[in-house]
């Protein structure tokens, strides 16, 4: 009697791939940024020639659509950090976009650029940029410096601390969970080998695109949340 012994090899790298391009080296996130970036400004640019050509009055169809979307992501960012104006909505809006492009890429079997350290913490960086850029609008230079001192000057250091940890953990939180998911699909397709049929297809719509749906809305509330703390007036 004869068993059947199967087995597989994965090959992973933290690091995206590179290529090498008119004599420069690139990363496939830089690449792949690029292809989502592009895709996002022609698509900005089609939808103003169509359908904001002549907006009307009373929306509907994609006219409705997009007003829709960009009214509840103002709704929400008002919500969450009040007196931060519109372009911290424009902000939220394109960065969300931008995510989730990213993980159409995915589903196309492109290593997503949200699953490179570089680019979550370039990400990360701009939240920690807002936050002091709004706070010391609020609140000033030495207001800024003074709300980091409350409520008495012992804790100063550490909110200091806490505040550069900031774009640290919001970095590692989003690549590791854009990081995970990409490798538990690559691993069920190696593991199922020819045999890898429906089982993928239907674990990718959770990993591919709930998943990273969920890590947009956990990104651009946490963003939202650090802004309001640094611009709310401490008691």
């Amino acid at each position: 009697m004869g068993f059947l012994h199967y087995s597989f090899s994965f090959d992973f790298s933290l690091w995206p791939e590179r290529f090498e391009i008119y004599g420069y080296s690139l990363s496939s996130t830089i690449i792949l940024s690029w292809v989502a970036m592009i895709i996002l400004i022609t698509g900005a640019l089609i939808i103003r020639l169509t359908v904001f050509r002549n907006p009307k009055e009373n929306p509907t169809g994609a006219q409705n659509v997009i007003e829709s979307i960009v009214e509840i992501t103002a709704k929400y960012t008002k919500a969450e950090a009040q007196g931060t104006g519109e372009m911290l909505c424009s902000y939220i809006l394109s960065i969300a976009a931008f995510m989730i492009m990213c993980a159409v890429l995915e589903l196309f079997r492109f290593r997503p650029p949200t699953a490179d350290i570089t680019l979550t913490f370039a990400l990360a960086f701009m939240t920690f940029i807002l936050i002091n850029v709004y706070g010391i609008k609020r609140k000033g230079v030495f207001g800024r410096i003074k709300s980091l001192a409350s409520p008495t000057p012992i804790v100063f250091p550490f909110r200091v601390i806490s505040d550069l940890a900031i774009p640290v953990s919001m970095a590692c939180r989003l690549f590791g969970n854009m990081l995970g998911g990409m490798i538990v699909i690559d691993l069920l397709y190696v593991a199922l080998g020819y045999f890898a049929v429906g089982i993928p297809a239907v674990l990718g719509l959770y990993f591919n695109a709930f998943h990273p749906l969920i890590q947009t809305f956990i990104f651009i509330t946490l963003t939202l949340t650090f802004v309001n703390e640094a611009i709310v007036e401490e008691a």
